[in-house]
């Protein structure tokens, strides 16, 4: 399982969000988060800059939150990896 985080270097709700996002791994079934900064990216900070921090669990899929971390939406994300086949 992999998270994406759209984040910048100093916002306090980015760190907030992946500080909350960490406090969900379960090391049963741990996850890992890529952080990337939108500032090192003209297009990112386009698509992102006022939304950051913005948390994706597919790319393909649409967002699970931004600004605060959903920990319902994260849950079920969580949820539907872990379904039966």
């Amino acid at each position: 399982m992999h998270f994406t985080l759209y984040s910048r270097s100093y916002c306090h709700l980015c760190q907030d969000m992946l500080d909350a996002l960490q406090a969900l791994n379960d090391p049963a079934a741990p996850f890992t988060v890529e952080v990337i900064d939108v500032d090192a990216d003209e297009a990112l900070v386009a698509k992102y800059d006022e939304l950051v921090p913005v948390l994706f669990g597919d790319l393909e899929q649409p967002e699970l939150c931004h600004y605060f971390l959903d920990a319902d939406k994260v849950g079920a994300y969580l949820r539907q990896d872990q379904a039966p086949l």
